[in-house]
């Protein structure tokens, strides 16, 4: 007896037939299908750059002498570092790197020519913002080179004697915020914003396509309920379980990882706030536009992987060109990963963290807006 049926070539041809009228209607899972991959090409072929150059950098100029200026044109000659502006004191410096203006400041002390003539050995100081280690390192290893040859024009004649082995002044780097270049000063924090990305938008973008599937829309419709009160009240109770999420981080962070925390937490669960809603919000958004929860997935899973590779969580933000820039600016992650990182390990407080916040926020307003205009077509 023949248990397996005969197989027919014209059943199969109509399944094959079937599945591709049913992908022709589906033009959202087709069009996630292309687009994944041309996404994944563009990201990482022109936009990753794992030998960030042209990084902003200032300069404090103490010395105005020949030397000293021929020191300033060289930073500014090099495709390593972006010359910024002149900063009058080491404090503003300070301040620059904190804030994450520049990624640099490079100090030239008083009197630099007149102790380099004197064969005193002046001292060239340079402040990295080492809370991304992979954002510096190749430009502090090609410090050096520029070094030995920025005033081998001027050392010529009787100077000659001034151009030793070692050059003629010495170079001190200080790597603030991450002096020991830990990697998992800066991967540890980035954690907290990826995972909250990943799981408030997954968890929300089902919320609408869940109840259209299970049958319960037309209930919830029929309810006598504003849409922005349904949205918001079905966003609420998973700001509680992104608040679970970021605490279990903070404290595997810390004790486990060794990650310091040198600012306010209570600053830090307060801007968590905004990205949470903002992340819930775009999860919402997706909810009320998909037709299901497939692709309310795909959706969701779209915009993490420019998240993922556009923040700076794992490449250099300003190693980037410009229009991926641009593109992360958008995301919210890219700034709660500066706010994070800022707070952790500079100790930033309420000003320096409000200039990334406001665009978080400004971001969720939009994404909410569009879902509750999505959610009143529906209502029509």
């Amino acid at each position: 007896m023949n248990v397996w049926p005969q197989f027919s070539f014209e059943r199969f041809k109509g399944i094959v037939l079937k599945e591709f009228i049913q992908m022709r209607r589906d033009r959202l899972t087709f069009a996630m299908m292309m687009g994944i991959p041309l996404l994944q090409l563009v990201l990482f072929g022109f936009a990753i750059n794992v030998n960030p150059r042209h990084l902003p950098v200032d300069i404090v100029l103490g010395d105005n002498g020949p030397q000293g200026r021929t020191l300033l044109y060289a930073f500014k000659n090099t495709t390593y570092f972006d010359f910024r502006r002149l900063l009058k004191s080491d404090a503003e410096g300070r301040e620059v790197l904190a804030s994450g203006q520049a990624q640099f400041v490079i100090s030239i002390p008083q009197n630099f020519s007149r102790d380099l003539l004197r064969g005193d050995r002046p001292v060239v100081l340079i402040e990295a913002d080492a809370t991304d280690p992979s954002a510096t390192g190749y430009a502090l290893s090609s410090v050096n080179a520029l070094l030995t040859t920025a005033l081998q024009n001027d050392l010529k004649g009787p100077l000659a004697y001034l151009e030793g082995t070692n050059g003629p002044f010495d170079v001190q780097v200080h790597a603030l915020y991450n002096p020991e270049i830990n990697t998992q000063y800066n991967i540890v924090p980035g954690l907290m914003g990826v995972i909250l990305t990943m799981t408030m938008i997954m968890i929300t973008g089902l919320a609408i396509t869940r109840e259209r599937e299970r049958g319960t829309m037309e209930n919830l419709l029929s309810m006598p309920t504003r849409p922005l009160e349904v949205l918001v009240g079905k966003i609420t109770p998973y700001i509680f379980v992104g608040y679970l999420q970021l605490l279990l981080i903070l404290i595997v962070a810390h004790f486990v990882f060794q990650v310091p925390i040198v600012g306010s937490v209570l600053l830090l669960l307060s801007a968590a706030l905004v990205f949470i809603a903002a992340n819930l919000a775009m999860g919402i958004m997706f909810s009320t536009i998909a037709q299901n929860q497939l692709q309310a997935m795909q959706m969701a899973f779209f915009v993490f992987l420019p998240s993922i590779l556009l923040s700076g969580y794992l490449f250099p933000f300003r190693g980037m060109p410009g229009w991926a820039q641009a593109i992360g600016e958008i995301l919210p992650l890219t700034h709660f990963l500066r706010i994070a990182r800022g707070i952790l390990l500079k100790g930033n407080g309420l000003w320096e963290v409000s200039q990334d916040l406001w665009p978080i926020a400004l971001f969720a307003v939009i994404a909410l807006t569009i879902g509750v205009k999505r959610y009143r077509q529906t209502l029509d």
